[in-house]
């Protein structure tokens, strides 16, 4: 029985390069680039860089692709290692020879071995372990992950990690990528994630702040909004005028040096009593995660400096006029 290849077309409209009439066909058995004309071979032995066409269990059958994991600064070897293979087969689909089989079992074993030898290996292996957790806890993007994962690394190469805790590190290291990123999770929020207590992962961000020299960004208190309102349960109109007032209130710089969940949480309480929603300052409070008085503080600041009315108990005058 005599093989017969089936030609493909390679490219659409493309012709050969030599008599220029006939149409490039690719051989996916041999790999050839021949002109279905004269015959011309114009290349040979091309890599397919589409799928593969076999897979042999169920997650390759899902993704066929012939590209690996991406580089990740959160793998501690960046997702460069190589891995021997369990299969004892050779290139053609054979078993293996017993003295092969013997020396292939025995390069496994050591190259499991030597994947982590180095201890900056071990160390980055037991951070981006934990960083993984944390991420999943706070529900973050893989961006922030990476860019913690470029802070911690920073940090190992300067030495900073010698005596100090792993896990608070790397959760300075979440937090900081959170302000750079402008992901609003708060220091509260990752120390209740992580398990340790807020002033150790405060004391390691201004560590990291300092060594690294670090340029964070003002935090933004609109970006807070939605997540207090949800924990709340307030409407999407309150939303919209906390943000107003929120906006009014950054344009007059009053914001600067506050802490953006407190004002944000006086924000909605204000838009509260404007939009008459039944929601007392314990409530809000509760949802953002500060206190009471530091509610009413925020709010005597920005009734102040935005010149807002007390609204009057009469449903009809129930406003606020913003100057």
């Amino acid at each position: 029985m005599s093989y017969k290849p089936t030609p493909v077309e390679y490219k659409s409209g493309s012709k050969c390069p030599r008599c220029g009439k006939g149409t490039l066909v690719l051989d996916p058995h041999t790999g050839e680039l021949t002109c279905s004309n004269c015959g011309y071979v114009i290349k040979e032995r091309i890599e397919d860089p589409g799928q593969e066409w076999r897979a042999f269990s169920k997650e390759e059958k899902e993704d066929r692709s012939r590209a690996g994991v991406p580089l990740s600064l959160a793998m501690h070897d960046m997702g460069l290692a190589t891995v021997i293979g369990p299969q004892n087969k050779d290139a053609s689909g054979k078993p293996l020879e017993a003295p092969v089989r013997s020396m292939m079992q025995r390069l496994r074993t050591w190259d499991s071995r030597s994947q982590v030898h180095e201890p900056i290996d071990r160390n980055l292996r037991q951070a981006f372990n934990e960083l993984d957790t944390l991420a999943d806890k706070l529900s973050v993007s893989q961006a922030v992950v990476e860019r913690a994962a470029y802070i911690y690394r920073k940090a190992l190469e300067r030495g900073l990690v010698r005596g100090r805790s792993i896990s608070a590190l790397i959760a300075a290291s979440l937090y900081a990528s959170c302000r750079a990123l402008e992901t609003p999770r708060t220091l509260k929020d990752t120390a209740e994630a992580s398990g340790l207590k807020k002033k150790d992962i405060a004391r390691c961000y201004r560590l990291l702040v300092r060594e690294l020299d670090l340029k964070m960004p003002i935090a933004d208190p609109i970006k807070s909004v939605s997540r207090i309102a949800s924990k709340a349960g307030l409407s999407e109109k309150v939303q919209r005028r906390a943000i107003d007032i929120l906006r009014k209130a950054t344009d007059l710089r009053i914001s600067a040096g506050k802490d953006p969940m407190g004002l944000a949480a006086a924000a909605l309480y204000i838009a509260c009593v404007v939009e008459v929603e039944n929601k007392t300052q314990k409530d809000i409070a509760e949802a953002a995660g500060v206190t009471e008085v530091t509610i009413r503080n925020r709010y005597k600041g920005l009734k102040a400096a935005l010149g807002l009315e007390e609204p009057l108990t009469s449903p009809e005058r129930r406003e606020v006029v913003i100057s």
